[in-house]
């Protein structure tokens, strides 16, 4: 295993375009993945097919993108060696707790991660999060500081993706509110110190164009640090708007997996369809970011 101790610590030029945006793919779906492949009428795939499928998203994607992020237990080694040197490489630290076919309820830190997976070669770390205003709540505060810690002592990046949810309690009694949830999130954890702040879209991009942009700047008004969106819960032909209100609101940029290749999976011939469908995609987002987002020198 590299020792990264001595590493010099990195900014986020490291997984960002020459404009000081951020245009980054995700591919560091597991059993959500494998799901995935399911409900497109392939079954569930062995390990081989997960892996090939994310080298191919890689190989298509990876020479666009300013960062690519990827998973330990399915291909990473394969990516890392595909990747071209231009592209920051993310590894995600996170241990989900998610059952077959379903979401994932509870995330911790990966200790084979940490302590036994060589990183050599990779930028930054991604943490998920599972927010919610239930007793783990303080306990969840504390994962991330450690997180940040953790990233600092190996030289590489903190990418901190809270993702909301309600509890039982607020779904019975009406109470729930996506976009107040996401921006309490940011007020809690973007000031805890990670490098990267990864926030779900505003009203799930079902804005028009001034509700979302208007959303996207209350919720850059509840964030410290530079963000970044990502698309799950996302229409797909709603993202790219949403990702351009999210820039001209202050984003950096996207780190999106679902809105450039969910309809690629379970196809015949994948690198010809992400070459047809997912590469477009990529470049028509990558344009928004160099026109449209903050640098992330800028963030506040």
């Amino acid at each position: 295993m590299t020792d990264t101790t001595s590493r010099p610590a990195l900014d986020l030029d490291a997984i960002a375009r020459p404009s000081g945006g951020l245009a980054m793919v995700a591919m560091d779906q597991r059993e959500s993945l494998r799901h995935m492949f399911d409900l497109a009428g392939s079954g569930r795939p062995a390990d081989d097919v997960l892996i090939r499928f994310k080298l191919d998203v890689a190989e298509a994607l990876g020479p666009l993108a300013s960062g690519f992020l990827i998973d330990r237990h399915f291909g990473f080694e394969a990516v890392r060696d595909a990747l071209p040197s231009g592209t920051g490489l993310i590894l995600a630290a996170d241990e989900l707790t998610q059952a077959e076919g379903g979401p994932v309820e509870e995330t911790a830190l990966d200790e084979v991660v940490l302590t036994q997976t060589d990183l050599a070669g990779v930028s930054a770390l991604k943490l998920l999060i599972i927010w919610r205003r239930d007793a783990k709540r303080e306990q969840r505060v504390r994962l991330v500081e450690r997180f940040v810690a953790e990233c600092r002592a190996r030289g590489v990046l903190s990418v901190l993706e809270p993702v909301v949810r309600a509890t039982p309690e607020e779904l019975d009694a009406g109470t729930w509110d996506f976009d107040i949830a996401i921006r309490e999130a940011a007020s809690e954890l973007s000031p805890l110190g990670p490098s990267l702040y990864k926030v779900q879209v505003p009203l799930s991009g079902t804005g028009d164009a001034g509700e979302q942009r208007d959303a996207s700047e209350r919720l850059d008004a509840s964030i410290t640090g530079p963000w970044v969106v990502l698309s799950q819960g996302v229409e797909r032909p709603a993202f790219l708007p949403a990702v351009e209100a999210a820039c001209r609101a202050g984003a950096s940029g996207f780190l999106a997996g679902r809105a450039l290749w969910s309809d690629v999976v379970g196809r015949g011939d994948v690198p010809s369809a992400l070459r047809e469908l997912s590469v477009p995609r990529l470049e028509a987002l990558i344009d928004v970011v160099d026109r449209e987002a903050r640098p992330w020198r800028e963030a506040r």
